[in-house]
């Protein structure tokens, strides 16, 4: 279902998506990636230990929550991948028998304006 640039959520991925935004450092991680980080400079960002951070970050793609955009070279001259959350707000609504989440989803017209500003 959508409204508004928001979607409902299937049941069938509430409980990723609940597990995945009760660990610990995963909304700090979704507040940091608003534009393409790797998971060194997530980890540096909100100081938290880089196996700590890739765990999180596991976690956060596969529900979904972070995607992988793309790869570039590290200062090291690594390839490394770059993260950036998928959605700008997620709402969760306890009021039925099961958690009910609505997202609204980033756009990649935002995404652009973002990159563009630096």
């Amino acid at each position: 279902m959508s409204r508004g640039g928001w979607t409902t959520q299937r049941d069938g991925e509430s409980d990723a998506l609940l597990s995945a935004l009760g660990s610990k450092y995963s909304a700090e991680i979704l507040c940091a990636a608003g534009t393409p980080k790797s998971a060194q400079a997530l980890s540096e960002d909100i100081e938290i230990p880089i196996a700590t951070c890739y765990r999180r970050i596991e976690e956060l793609v596969a529900a979904g929550l972070l995607e992988c955009e793309g790869r570039q070279l590290s200062n090291e001259g690594r390839r490394t991948n770059i993260y950036r959350r998928t959605l700008d707000e997620i709402e969760v609504d306890f009021s039925a028998e099961e958690p009910q989440f609505s997202q609204k989803r980033r756009t990649e017209a935002k995404n652009q304006l973002q990159d563009q500003r630096g």
